[in-house]
Parts: C-alpha cells; structure tokens; sequence
C-alpha cells in the first residue's frame, strides 16, 4: 500500500478563511489577539469597579456575622499586589534571563508575563463579577454596620439600618463571596509554580524532591495569604475554597495557553504561536523514540528540556 501523505506542519497549513491572506497570517501568528484580550479584560474590570453591588438582607442576631472589624490586615491590597503579580513577575524573569538561551529568551519571557497578566484580570474579572451580584454578608458586617438604637434584632434588615459613614467600608461588607484575596494570590502565585515546575522538569522521573518543594513554595504562600483571610474574619471557609478554586482554574487555564503541560518532555519550552497540540505530541514522541534509539543521550535529552 502507498505510504500515507505525512501531516502538514502548521506553518503549512491553510489559513482561515474569510481575512486577507496576509491578515489572515499576522493574526494567527501573533500576539495581538491575546494583547487585544487583556486591553478588554483591563477595560471590564476598570467598569465593574464603577458599577454598584447587591446587598443581601441580614439580621443582628446573626452571630455569623458578629465578629469584630480587624484592621490593619494582615494582608493590605498593596502588598496582595506585591505578592501576587510583582514576585511571580520578578522570579520568572530573573530565572528566564539566567537560564534560557539567548535564541529563547525573548520569546518565553514575552509568554510568561502575558499568562501572569492574563491569569490575574481574568481572575479579578470573574471574582467581581460574583461578590457584585451575590452580596453576601462579611463575617464582620455588624462591625462595619453599626446599627442604629431601635433596630429589630430577629427581623431581616438591610443596609439602610446602618449608622456607618464610611460607605466604601459598608458595602464591602457585602462582599464576602468569593474571597478576592485568595482567588488573586493563586492566579499569581500559582502561576509561578506552575512555571517552576514546568521549567524545573518537577515532575519528570529522573529528578528529584528538591524541585517539587522549590516549585510548591509560591502556592504555600497563596495558602498562606488565603488563610490569613479566615484571621482577620474578612472571609469564611467557604469564601476562601470558592476563591481559592476560581483561582487555581484560571492560573491553569492561562498557563496552559502558552506553555506544555507540566509533566510533557519539552515542559520548559512554551508553544509557538502557529504551533499547535499535534505539533508537540510528535515533536515529544519523536524525541522519545530518539532517546530510546540511542540516537540521543539522556543528557542531551535533559539539555532540550531547558
């Protein structure tokens, strides 16, 4: 039988129909649809932070919502921002510009930041979006509240009992679900692992424990900032894991868009643009059968990896 007509790489294959061939081929081959998302993703989330959010009644006898106001966080925004964008940022770079080739460290420093900066908006996007429309009630909303003399205490109740000045403070009370703090820490700090662990081969057979604990430290610090949540009585359990889950599904989501999985043999090396899932099965596969050939040492096998 005649030999099957081998697949055509993606460089060869049709473009999309419906654009001009060459603008067809710039926007398939570049960035800019991805840039052009993160400007909307800028833009939703600059309009949801003008827009209003639900209250939901509550009851002054509830004592879930009885705790005391704790201020100053142990967490502020200014440092979640540090933490969570600025660290991972400032780490993969570092570790780009130090350990990449000089052919790719242009491209893989370029694919990293655009995740980062995709996984956080999209990730604060989707967090608004929710506490907004939900309006559920902080465990310290009669603190913030401060209800006036005469209120009824076993009746539901709405904001407008409330004697509290600070109206930013008051309806952030209303915003409990889910907790923004550990949703953004892990679309930030779990990204970094998920790139550490990408780029450290953590989880390829021949390596060792140490790189596993190295890539898993970042998500130790989302635990940690998520928790610290629970402690300053902003948030519940139930907030925290809603949070923590939003955050975890996009940082994989995003990192997935750029970069191999984890445990692929070509892990630390992100997609091409014009390059798609087939294209990295044959391109693992192949560099497999090489290794088991003979046609390839390990140690050059390892030095592909990075």
């Amino acid at each position: 039988m005649p030999a099957a007509p081998a697949r055509l790489k993606s460089k060869e294959r049709p473009l999309e129909p419906g654009l001009h061939p060459w603008l067809s081929r710039i926007w398939n081959r570049s960035y800019i649809p991805d840039w052009l998302g993160v400007l909307i993703l800028i833009l939703q989330n600059l309009a949801i932070l003008m827009l209003g959010s639900f209250s939901r009644l509550f009851s002054l006898d509830d004592r879930r919502i009885s705790y005391p106001y704790t201020d100053p966080e142990r967490v502020p925004v200014p440092q979640l921002l540090f933490y969570a964008a600025g660290v991972p940022a400032l780490i993969m770079t570092v570790y780009i510009l130090a350990a990449a080739s000089s052919s790719s460290k242009a491209h893989k420093l370029h694919v990293a930041l655009l995740g980062l900066m995709t996984s956080l908006l999209l990730t604060s996007f989707i967090t608004d979006v929710v506490k907004n429309t939900v309006g559920r009630a902080r465990p310290d909303l009669l603190s913030r509240c401060q209800a006036k003399e005469g209120t009824p205490l076993h009746e539901l109740v709405d904001w407008t009992v409330c004697t509290q000045t600070d109206q930013h403070k008051l309806h952030e009370g209303f915003r409990s679900f889910p907790s923004g703090h550990s949703s953004f820490s892990w679309a930030g700090l779990g990204y970094l692992s998920l790139f550490l662990c990408g780029q450290l081969g953590a989880l390829k057979r021949h390596h060792g424990l140490t790189k596993c604990v190295f890539a898993a430290l970042p998500s130790v610090g989302a635990t940690l900032i998520t928790i610290s949540r629970t402690q300053d009585y902003r948030h519940d359990v139930y907030d925290v894991c809603s949070g923590t889950l939003i955050g975890m599904l996009c940082t994989w989501f995003c990192y997935r868009r750029y970069f191999r999985p984890v445990a692929s043999l070509l892990s630390a090396v992100p997609y091409k643009r014009d390059e798609t899932e087939e294209d990295e099965d044959e391109d693992g596969f192949e560099k497999l059968r090489d290794v088991e050939m003979g046609r390839m040492s390990r140690a050059e096998s390892r030095e592909r990896d990075v």
